[in-house]
């Protein structure tokens, strides 16, 4: 069977097809995944628009996008816990932004932020296009795992196709050890709750444990009792 160099096949097509096809294959794997994770509390924010800022000083064009669900400190930006923020597009889910965005403004993106990024379902496969077919360099900040310290959304899967990963630690409320996991400190069960200090503290190992147990024993006295005398035991127990 007669084949064709790629040359060849490409002088049958019109000069603006061409242009596209090398145009593509010039963004194809050019870009790169950075994941930046850990308890909540260990400056993944911070990091994250650390990195940022670098990139603008660079010279190169950046968007910063977080989960529409986190209003903790203001709809349109990334906000530290300690107050520094950034601008940025809060959104439902990732694979809409390039329309919301502007294919051409897209398209002339060179960095894109993800804060909290355990919060969207979509991250893995909006990471591969944007980075696999976009060339576009994507950092993405959130937590590894919940209060239960079980797998938190999708930042875990993009693991595999990261090109470097950052682990973060606080520092644990009770010891002041490293903390690498986030404990509640109310009995809500639900896996996706939005708060700060008010429902959360880092800690170890050992107060993870410790206070956990508490936890489940309050869950009980939740289970048979009202909702206020069991939160006021998680309260006074946490140690």
């Amino acid at each position: 069977m007669a084949t064709l160099k790629s040359s060849t096949l490409l002088k049958t097509f019109g000069s603006d097809i061409v242009g596209d096809v090398f145009s593509d294959q010039g963004r194809r794997g050019s870009g790169s995944v950075h994941v930046i994770m850990g308890p909540m509390f260990s400056g993944k924010s911070t990091s994250l628009l650390r990195r940022i800022k670098s990139e603008i000083s660079d010279g190169r064009s950046v968007a910063m996008l977080k989960s529409s669900k986190d209003t903790r400190y203001a709809k349109d930006s990334v906000v530290t816990h300690d107050g520094i923020g950034f601008p940025c597009w809060a959104l439902p889910d990732l694979m809409s932004f390039p329309d919301k965005f502007g294919l051409d403004a897209y398209n002339k993106l060179d960095v894109i932020g993800i804060d909290e990024a355990q919060f969207f379902g979509d991250l893995y496969e909006f990471c591969c296009k944007a980075a696999d077919d976009d060339g576009k360099t994507v950092i993405v900040a959130g937590l590894d795992g919940d209060y239960l310290r079980r797998s938190f959304g999708a930042v875990l899967d993009v693991i595999p196709i990261a090109d470097s990963m950052t682990k973060l630690t606080a520092r644990c409320e009770v010891c002041g050890q490293k903390a690498f996991f986030t404990l509640r400190k109310t009995c809500d069960t639900r896996t996706e709750l939005i708060g700060g200090a008010d429902v959360y503290m880092p800690v170890c190992r050992k107060h993870y444990i410790t206070n956990h147990i508490v936890m489940k024993t309050s869950k009980k006295v939740l289970d048979h009792a009202d909702k206020a005398r069991a939160e006021s035991c998680v309260a006074a127990a946490i140690i």
